[in-house]
């Protein structure tokens, strides 16, 4: 059984929590093996037996973070209706994860900044999270162009308020995709 599909055990938990924190805080690179140990009140040998490498609680650490941010996202989706206010949700939705969640960017973007070689698995990681969120969009219009300029929409909102520190970056990303999406979306979807 690989390493990552294996349960968690409550070391291995606060293992993974304390490296989420430490990786999005202060960056993967700047983050040892010895510190998370340390701060997660465990063995190092102890991160390795349940972990194997650093790349794969890399792995794991994003791969959380992804199962949270679909998870609110879907949440939010599911108190609206209609394709429209849908589309427009995911934007609040981002405002708000933003707001509370993300004050870095995006974890898998700064994975990638900091791992460039193309071949490293969270590359391949993000183009899913990526390609996840650009689904998401074209099952809601319908429209594999409209789609790809959302997805444009939305990750450019994440690096205006990470980068730039434009706080309302979501809510004009959303005044732009209202613009964008026809009114004549129905309830049921495109």
């Amino acid at each position: 059984m690989p390493v990552h599909d294996r349960p968690l055990t409550p070391a291995a938990r606060r293992v993974l929590q304390v490296a989420s924190e430490l990786f999005y805080e202060r960056g993967i690179g700047s983050v040892g093996m010895e510190l998370i140990a340390a701060e997660a009140g465990v063995t190092k040998k102890t991160v390795y037996d349940r972990f194997g490498s650093k790349d794969a609680l890399i792995l794991a650490y994003l791969r959380a973070r992804d199962e949270r941010w679909r998870a609110f996202t879907t949440g939010r989706l599911a108190e609206v209706a209609g394709a429209r206010d849908r589309v427009l949700a995911t934007f609040d939705a981002l405002g708000e994860w933003l707001a509370t969640e993300s004050g870095r960017g995006c974890s898998m973007v700064n994975a990638c900044a900091e791992l460039p070689d193309p071949s490293h698995p969270v590359h391949g990681l993000a183009a899913e999270q990526k390609a996840w969120v650009r689904a998401l969009y074209a099952d809601l219009v319908g429209d594999g162009v409209l789609a790809d300029q959302l997805l444009m929409l939305h990750e450019g909102a994440v690096v205006a308020f990470s980068v730039a520190g434009v706080r309302d970056a979501a809510a004009s990303a959303r005044a732009a995709a209202e613009a964008l999406v026809p009114r004549r979306l129905s309830a049921a979807g495109p």
